[in-house]
């Protein structure tokens, strides 16, 4: 904790960034650009909220349901009650970033977050389980929103592919904590039970926190708007792209909290085979990001996200289409390419429309949709899988709200704010 306050503390007069140039100018020189690898210490809050915090879930619910009995709609319900903290973290993020300062509230989100996430190997009753879950969905949400606006400024200067890249970087995050979760938590799960895997996953998230103190003092604070003023923000340029997100929030979702139950009853998949598709997913994230971040840099209004979106149904429906194991580790790779870059399609999008005051407010607000369709996805996709046609059917739902989602974002533009 020592280490993350000091990480706080106001930098030095050298440490502070440029005040921002005017429109219209040349990129800034590369010395004058916040560091890749800060951009890569702000990625462990995405590394935290989602690759330990969400994604593992699925790796620890066939034991935990096994153990507890709960059925397909309790352990939906479960990712629900993560999906409202979640929710909670992103309506309150921006206030608390302006008040506290952004960083502050970056390091102690993460560090709630990591210890909660530890926590959750203690209780066994359902209602104890359900409060963890929205706790750390709360902090994570938080940490993620403001990571999100701390790696926005931090992409200033440069050519148009810069702020995708950058973007792509922090969320990439996401995927070093699928394919490390991958690694760590099946064969423990399979040797010392979901608690195991728990307290795996509670140890990589202090160990991320950690790692993210030496960026958070290097990067930039986001600009925030004067006291008194008139916010920038309005929902009316970025409607359907929240409506878009949100879907895809609840489409997702669906597949991350069920798919591995689903390859284990359908295709009898082994703990080291799950770790092997956890892996490909993980690692598709990682390694996609730099393609992605010339691509989201030359499309306009909601093409990116129905880019990002359109590659992760052709995932989901691969899985379904295709029942083999070539077939699962194919849609990993397509899901985990397309998944997280949506983030960055997003992102990218409400730095364009908006000024440099508004964006934490802009991620905050598309980061709520996307956690309103996390709320709904699990629960109902858990409902439906409970019927007669099992997890495919809830899987076939993710697929038609996927398509949803590709619909709306067609009729995004790009106007600035």
């Amino acid at each position: 904790m020592a280490l993350l306050e000091s990480a706080v503390r106001p930098a030095a007069v050298n440490d502070l960034p440029a005040p921002a140039a005017p429109q219209r100018v040349a990129p800034a020189p590369a010395e004058a650009m916040t560091s890749l690898w800060v951009v890569a210490g702000l990625a462990m809050a995405p590394a935290v909220a989602q690759g330990f915090g969400r994604f593992a879930y699925a790796l620890v619910l066939p034991a935990m349901r096994d153990d507890l009995g709960w059925s397909y709609a309790d352990a939906g319900a479960m990712g629900t009650a993560n999906a409202i903290g979640y929710l909670g973290g992103a309506v309150v993020a921006a206030r608390l970033a302006e008040r506290f300062g952004a960083r502050r509230i970056f390091a102690w989100a993460l560090v709630a977050a990591a210890l909660s996430i530890a926590a959750t190997a203690l209780p066994s009753g359902w209602w104890t389980q359900g409060a963890l879950r929205i706790f750390t969905g709360l902090a994570s949400g938080i940490a993620f929103v403001v990571g999100g606006a701390l790696a926005a400024a931090a992409a200033a200067g440069g050519g148009a592919a810069r702020a995708p890249t950058v973007l792509g970087v922090y969320v990439a995050g996401v995927g070093a904590g699928v394919a490390l979760s991958a690694l760590a938590v099946p064969p423990l799960v399979a040797e010392a039970g979901w608690r195991g895997g728990w307290v795996a996953l509670g140890l990589l998230s202090i160990v991320a926190a950690l790692l993210a103190a030496p960026a958070i003092r290097r990067t930039p604070e986001p600009r925030s708007r004067p006291h008194g003023s008139r916010s920038a923000f309005a929902l009316r340029p970025i409607l359907f792209e929240m409506i878009s997100y949100g879907l895809l929030g609840a489409g997702y979702i669906a597949y991350a909290t069920f798919v591995i139950a689903h390859l284990k009853i359908e295709l009898g998949f082994t703990p080291i085979e799950v770790s092997a598709f956890w892996t490909v997913l993980g690692l598709s994230i990682v390694a996609f990001t730099f393609a992605w971040g010339p691509i989201l840099g030359r499309l306009r209004g909601g093409f990116g996200l129905v880019a990002t979106s359109g590659v992760m149904t052709a995932g989901v429906l691969l899985v379904l289409l295709e029942p083999t194991r070539p077939g699962a580790y194919a849609s990993a790779m397509l899901f985990g390419a397309s998944g997280l870059a949506a983030v960055t399609a997003v992102t990218t999008l409400a730095r364009r429309i908006f000024p440099p005051e508004a964006w934490t407010s802009a991620i905050g607000a598309l980061t709520v949709a996307f956690g309103v369709g996390q709320i709904v996805g699990p629960v109902l996709s858990g409902i439906v899988s409970d019927g007669p046609h099992g997890l495919a059917a809830g899987l076939w739902l993710s697929i038609g709200i996927l398509a949803a989602a590709i619909f709306v974002a067609l009729l995004q533009r790009e106007a600035r704010a």
